[in-house]
């Protein structure tokens, strides 16, 4: 890749950011299509959130994503924010429109289009999340309107309750799950957590309470040891490199206006 003074940057920001694939990805798609552009990573603690989405404008970067722990403290400071990341609250690519910052969020449909590549039907199941955060919410603003039912647990029931209700706007099948005992009723279960990012984590879900008759996802992009138990048990699993990859092809043909080469960009992942 040659970088000029024409060559248009894009980037990521978030806090920790020095594992992200998505570099390796994005440079790989820009440098197989011969377009003009860089991306980089960007570190940025939360108190300085402020001044980074103010670079964007300043230093006429063509966008950014937005990871964790900013998709949803970003939006106040966006020009205008697309319908579906408003009511999900959280956004995950900004698009530098000539000086106006457009809000958006490809991982909701990032990860209903790494299921449907799995083989893996989401119309009429029961599925529980665990997480109330960004991604829980982006992903819940697609689930809920197949699922039977969708449930919800974190921690935080506050949190929690407060996703619930957000989503029984759109389809009033969605429950909070105070207390896991039991999941034989649950035939999806999805962590989108961050427990499994560090060896040292613990599990998010007791791994015994799942049987080998589910489906078991994690939004973390390599396998965990949810999902290694999972698998032992003969469940079918899936981490998150296929939500990865879609979320990017999808932020990709924002920014540039193109088609994304997908297979391009899965290389480069697996490569990563």
């Amino acid at each position: 890749m040659r970088i000029s003074g024409k060559t248009r940057v894009l980037g990521l920001i978030g806090y920790p950011v020095e594992h992200s694939l998505s570099p390796a990805m994005h440079n790989a798609a820009f440098e197989h299509l011969g377009l003009d552009y860089c991306y980089v990573t960007f570190s940025v603690r939360p108190d300085l959130l402020g001044d980074a989405v103010k670079a964007v404008r300043a230093l006429n970067l063509k966008g950014v994503n937005v990871t964790v722990p900013h998709k949803e403290r970003v939006i106040p400071m966006i020009d205008v924010v697309d319908q579906e990341a408003a009511f999900i609250g959280a956004v995950n690519t900004i698009l530098n429109d000539n000086g106006i910052l457009r809000g958006f969020n490809t991982d909701g449909r990032g990860f209903i289009e790494s299921l449907k590549e799995a083989g893996i039907k989401v119309s009429g199941k029961r599925i529980m999340i665990i997480g109330a955060g960004g991604a829980s919410r982006a992903i819940g603003f697609y689930l809920c309107k197949e699922a039977d039912t969708l449930s919800i647990f974190d921690i935080d029931i506050e949190k929690t309750s407060r996703l619930v209700n957000d989503l029984r706007r759109i389809k009033d099948n969605v429950h909070v799950i105070k207390e896991i005992k039991d999941l034989e009723e649950m035939e999806i279960i999805i962590n989108a957590t961050p427990l499994g990012l560090k060896e040292t984590d613990p599990y998010p879900i007791d791994p015994s309470l799942i049987t080998g008759d589910k489906v078991v996802c994690d939004l973390i992009y390599r396998d965990t040891p949810i999902l290694e138990s999972s698998r032992q048990k003969g469940c079918k699993t899936i981490n998150g490199l296929g939500m990865l990859l879609y979320q990017g092809v999808l932020a990709f043909e924002i920014w540039t206006g193109q088609k994304a080469p997908v297979e391009v960009m899965r290389d480069a992942l697996l490569k990563g």
